[in-house]
């Protein structure tokens, strides 16, 4: 896989360039500037950063924190069976507890909620920290939606963090989670409510709350360069002509943009 030039290595965290210190130096750098590459892609372009982990799997499977990017990499791909393997293997290495939610929640992936449910009761879940409990207790509410208990989904949600109205990365997710709960068992109204709340504190932008509070009031949005365009072309009568591009094939003039994942 390419790396970009800019790209050193030198980008990745303290802690993952000590793991490295294991390997000969020209080795840890390769591995560095792949597990860079998996951080930078992630988000917007999870194949890719896939390609990347694996490059990096192959040359350090020893190293945890190698274990854990190929983990996230293989997640946002939808590779829970081998995240799940990834995960428990950088848990092994490190004998943290900080992967466990995601280990659960590679479990409802594979489609096994009731494994998720046992692990949120497990003495791990006691040794997270507060962000993490909050993590378990997502996936936890999410597991008893997928078995079709969604009043228990609720209470599962109802915590001191829920209740606070401090804010905290894991805020609007929280918040959003317990609106989207209240909406399952037709509590609309106190489900506006959360979800007012979950946009309020959703600054990043992690959710669609905006979106679903207008769905709930019925608001519908245009595209009002589309309706001025459609209103020239009635007043002159005229379609807009078609041009051939370079290939023979027609495209209309004015061109379009191919979404990007």
């Amino acid at each position: 896989m390419p790396i970009p030039e800019d790209v050193t290595g030198e980008e990745i965290d303290k802690a993952v360039r000590q793991e490295l210190q294991s390997l000969p130096k020209t080795l840890a750098e390769d591995v560095a500037k792949n597990l860079v590459m998996v951080a930078r892609l992630l988000d917007e372009e999870p194949e890719k950063a896939y390609e990347y982990a694996r490059v990096a799997l192959r040359l350090a499977s020893r190293v945890a924190a190698v274990r854990e990017a190929a983990g996230f990499a293989a997640y946002g791909t939808g590779k829970y069976a081998e995240a799940l393997k990834e995960f428990r293997a950088a848990r092994r290495m490190t004998g943290s507890a900080e992967l466990w939610p995601l280990m659960a929640d590679c479990e409802r992936g594979l489609g096994r909620p009731e494994k998720a449910l046992a692990m949120a009761g497990e003495p791990e879940v006691q040794k997270l920290d507060r962000a993490g409990q909050v993590e378990m207790r997502l996936v936890a509410a999410g597991a008893r939606r997928d078995l079709g208990q969604a009043d228990a989904a609720v209470v599962t949600l109802q915590s001191p963090e829920l209740a606070s109205n401090a804010v905290h990365p894991w805020t609007a997710r929280l918040r959003y989670a317990y609106a989207d709960a209240l909406l399952a068992v037709g509590r609309e109204g106190e489900a506006r409510d959360w979800f007012a709340k979950a946009l309020e504190a959703d600054q990043a932008g992690t959710t669609d709350a905006s979106d679903r509070l207008a769905e709930m009031d019925g608001v519908q949005f245009t595209d009002a360069l589309v309706e001025d365009e459609d209103e020239d072309e009635a007043e002159s009568g005229v379609e807009e002509p078609r041009v051939e591009d370079e290939a023979g094939g027609e495209a209309q003039s004015g061109g379009g943009s191919e979404k990007t994942e």
